[in-house]
């Protein structure tokens, strides 16, 4: 059988999320049940980019569950010598049980895990943020139960984040607006596969730049700007997250941020410290959720 993979929200069907979401409920609030359930495991984590909650989360969840995590920084290995991305994926598949892999090129993300004989996870790449949303939703569902029907706008770019939350939609048929700027949509690509994979689950999946999409959404969703971008702050601000729009969002509804954040740039302190704001309780969530993507993955 082929080792599992998770590089995109789409590997995993909507039954398999939820159980993702039981386990993640179940290690929160008994994690000493749990700490020999990976014992003797020993998870890599392949980083060619820095990372705060995910490496934390991955490290030290890799460790409550008995297994050991090895922080491979890729100016480290033989890929900053240039070694081929297969060849790595393969030795290191005869020394780990497991990857996550942290990388700006999701081309080369998707050739570590196809050449792997073992589980792979995508820790971020410029494509896709897979583990991050599971945390969102779980998050979510926390709060709010039932995740079907939701009404989530998501204000920034086309980038990994919201092409993630397009396919979270999908699954969970949660109705999900990107709201960006002319010229930032998404990639249409992911937007189409999106829409295909949603076909039967409800999931209204839409791209604006009317900020009218804010409006009664019940999730407020924002990450910071892109460095790239000309004008940055005249081509955004008018898209940043503050006491004015949540105002327009529905009565109660939720603010929701990936963090790193730049106050005061795509988000107002007020809001990001605010009653809405979940998200913090969501970077916390990323430990018992990463735990489950372990066990759900790398389950014998």
């Amino acid at each position: 059988m082929a080792a599992r993979k998770l590089i995109s929200l789409l590997d995993l069907k909507a039954e398999e999320i939820e159980e993702i979401f039981v386990l993640a409920e179940r290690i929160k609030a008994a994690p000493e049940k749990f700490c020999d359930a990976l014992a003797g495991k020993t998870l890599g984590l392949v980083f060619q980019k820095p990372s705060t909650r995910t490496r934390v989360s991955f490290q030290v969840g890799m460790r409550e569950l008995g297994g050991l995590a090895l922080y491979l920084a890729a100016r480290d290995l033989q890929l900053g010598r240039g070694e081929s991305v297969s060849d790595t994926s393969r030795v290191l598949s005869r020394y780990l049980d497991a990857a996550v892999l942290r990388s700006g090129d999701h081309g080369q993300m998707v050739q570590f895990a196809q050449s792997a004989a073992i589980p792979v996870v995508n820790g971020l790449s410029n494509l896709l943020h897979p583990c991050e949303i599971v945390a969102d939703l779980f998050t979510l569902r926390e709060r709010r139960g039932d995740l079907s029907g939701l009404r989530l706008a998501f204000l920034g770019e086309g980038n990994n984040i919201s092409h993630t939350l397009l396919q979270a939609g999908a699954r969970l048929g949660i109705a999900v607006t990107v709201v960006c700027p002319e010229g930032f949509e998404p990639a249409a690509e992911i937007l189409s596969e999106a829409r295909e994979a949603g076909a039967n689950s409800g999931a209204k999946l839409e791209v604006t730049n009317d900020l009218g999409a804010v409006d009664g959404a019940d999730v407020v969703y924002t990450d910071v700007w892109p460095e790239e971008a000309q004008d940055r702050e005249r081509t955004f601000m008018p898209y940043q997250v503050n006491g004015k729009l949540m105002a327009r969002a529905a009565p109660n509804a939720i603010f929701m941020h990936c963090m790193p954040a730049r106050r005061g740039e795509e988000v107002t302190s007020e809001v990001l410290d605010g009653p809405a704001s979940i998200a913090l309780d969501k970077a916390a969530n990323l430990l018992p959720v990463q735990k489950a993507v372990l066990l759900h993955l790398m389950r014998d």
